[in-house]
């Protein structure tokens, strides 16, 4: 009976130690649950369907009794989802385009005036360099009698007195037979045709490599175009002779420009500079002093540039200008005038009027266009002392093929650095290059165009012309007589002796085209969220979901992983020794050692049983001890 007595526990020490035992599980289970996760992909799947704010999902537990219906949920969710990530797609792929708007401004402000060049169009006066032309002309005098029978009258200097030829004059008659002028059948003729009109010829002339093993006819379908070329390819060589040939250069102002006004102000020598150009000759550029730039503050005739420019041509060489009249071109400010390109000439005895529009165009680099900031990033070398444009990196992209490919540089662009001009005393076949190399730069063989990348800021400007008589019938005497006693020079043709010239802005306003991105990362985030929440009605907070799914996902996977490798250790327990034949001794020293050890990796990699089954069966034990 002592026994029995002093066996029991007080009731409320005993609730107090199961209380406390209670709470220490629940400390356990708390515990546990911060590194479990659910013993199934079954599990997963079904607490993510019933609690998760995506449409749809709960459709795949609520009908999981019926397998029609979870078929049906099933294809239709997963389909939805395949298109809302085509969608994704289409946006993932119009974004890394690089579309972009066009904003169009019209802005209204004091306008910078342009830079205006003209140009005489006779590159020197006849009688100053004839001397250097006098066999050429002789030569082409000729030439034109042999193919056309025509006599051409120059004013000739020793041609019928025989002379000694100079080195330069033998010379210079060797290269010109080398590259005669000459008639050719036209390609749709018959080789024996018995009636071949002289209009069925094309006309041109021979270049040859220097081996003279391959040879090509440059030809053209008009004579005069011909003529003008074959007697232009020798004169670039006479050129490339002259070491003095810019000393012939007689740059006269107030001989060419007649009278100058800006805003009604009279124009000084601290307006212009001047440049001379082998074939349009002394050209004269004005407002490109960037200290000090016209503006214009009101549209219209006055307010512009007005000049007068002698036009007569009583001193020009014959068969190189062909043009009466003088070349006008308006550009930016410390862009080089390309009077070929981008002038246009102005008639003799006529007031030709010039309207302009500016137009500005910013383009955005980076990723959204192939446009360059300053050309440092273009693979071209700029010849020319101005800032980066088009024009300027494509002809500095021929000069430098030339050298490269001919061994000279052609005498009409810059002089690159330890290069020389085609002269073909010293380079015999710089001509047949030249024609060959400009035939693969036209057909963009030469990937200049390709290299040669538009600028990201660029001014442009919109021209219209209108075209009246000057000075008109009635006015015509006096004017001239005016001009002859400001000038002092005599004009003789009174009509072809002036032009007049008026440049001035349409309108006040400009034009901006501007580009902005038309797809953002905003814009791309919204887009994606208005797809999400069209298939899906969901939030931020579903993607979140979404993500937390793949994470819980994988962790099922590593540990369902981890348990199996494990299970497979402990199914194939490692071998005996090779060396070892008699381990009972060992087994007898420690019974029980792999036992327990065997037990605790079970313990370890398989599921623990619940804390009650754990529990020592003490009410049993009470009851066994009372029973007694």
């Amino acid at each position: 009976g002592g026994s029995v007595k002093t066996g029991k526990m007080p009731d409320g020490e005993k609730t107090r130690q199961c209380k406390q035992e209670e709470q220490q599980q629940q400390k356990e289970e708390e515990r546990e649950g911060l590194i479990e996760f659910y013993g199934s992909y079954q599990e997963l799947f079904q607490f993510f369907c019933s609690n998760t704010t995506i449409h749809g999902a709960i459709r795949l537990v609520c009908s999981k009794k019926n397998k029609m219906k979870t078929a049906f949920w099933s294809v239709l969710f997963f389909l939805t989802f395949g298109l809302m990530y085509w969608q994704f797609g289409i946006l993932y792929r119009e974004y890394f385009s690089y579309p972009v708007n066009l904003n169009l401004n019209l802005n209204s402000d004091r306008l910078t005036f342009p830079a205006v060049t003209l140009c005489t169009l006779n590159p020197y006066r006849y009688s100053a360099i004839r001397k250097k032309l006098d066999k050429l002309d002789q030569i082409t005098h000729q030439t034109l009698l042999d193919l056309y029978d025509y006599n051409m009258s120059l004013a000739r200097s020793d041609w019928s007195a025989p002379s000694t030829q100079t080195r330069s004059s033998r010379s210079l008659l060797h290269h010109v037979q080398r590259h005669p002028l000459r008639r050719q059948k036209r390609d749709n003729l018959p080789e024996n045709s018995p009636s071949v009109d002289k209009n069925d010829w094309k006309i041109g002339f021979v270049l040859c490599s220097e081996n003279n093993k391959d040879c090509f006819h440059q030809a053209y379908s008009s004579g005069v175009d011909a003529v003008r070329e074959w007697y232009s390819f020798h004169y670039i060589n006479i050129l490339a002779q002259m070491p003095d040939a810019k000393a012939l250069d007689e740059s006269d102002f107030e001989n060419f420009i007649y009278a100058c006004r800006f805003n009604e102000a009279t124009c000084d020598k601290a307006n212009y500079t001047h440049f001379h150009h082998p074939l349009y000759g002394n050209c004269y550029t004005f407002n490109d002093n960037s200290s000090s730039l016209w503006t214009s503050s009101l549209p219209g005739i006055n307010n512009g540039l007005s000049l007068v420019v002698r036009t007569e041509q009583n001193d020009f060489i014959p068969l190189l200008s062909t043009v009466t009249g003088a070349r006008v071109m308006v550009h930016d400010q410390n862009e080089p005038a390309f009077m070929d390109d981008g002038g246009f000439n102005v008639r003799p005895g006529i007031e030709t009027s010039i309207s302009m529009r500016k137009e500005m165009t910013v383009r955005l680099g980076g990723s959204y266009s192939d446009c360059t900031e300053d050309g440092s990033d273009v693979p071209v070398q700029n010849l020319y002392s101005s800032r980066y444009t088009e024009q300027v990196c494509i002809r500095s992209c021929f000069q430098l093929n030339m050298v490269e490919r001919c061994g000279c540089a052609y005498y009409f662009y810059p002089l690159p650095t330890g290069a020389e001009y085609c002269d073909y005393t010293k380079h015999v076949a710089w001509g047949y290059c030249y024609y060959k190399l400009l035939a693969e730069f036209k057909a963009d063989v030469l990937g200049c165009f390709h290299k040669c990348r538009k600028p990201c800021k660029m001014t442009e400007y919109q021209l219209s012309a209108g075209y009246s008589r000057w000075p008109s019938a009635v006015s015509e005497d006096w004017v001239f007589y005016m001009l002859s006693q400001q000038n002092k020079y005599n004009i003789t043709s009174k009509r072809n002796g002036v032009a007049k010239v008026n440049i001035f802005f349409e309108e006040w306003n400009y034009k901006t085209n501007g580009e902005s991105p038309a797809f953002t990362v905003v814009t791309l985030l919204s887009q994606l969220g208005n797809q999400w929440s069209l298939w899906f009605g969901s939030s931020v907070l579903s993607v979140m979901e979404l993500a937390e799914l793949i994470l819980d996902f994988i962790a099922i996977t590593f540990i369902l992983a981890l348990r199996w490798f494990r299970s497979r250790q402990q199914l194939s327990p490692p071998g005996p020794p090779p060396n070892s034949h008699n381990n009972t001794a060992f087994h007898d020293e420690v019974p029980g050692l792999s036992t327990s050890h065997r037990f605790t990796v079970e313990a370890v990699v398989t599921m623990l049983p619940s804390y009650n089954s754990l529990e020592p069966h003490r009410p049993s034990r009470d009851g066994e001890v009372g029973h007694e």
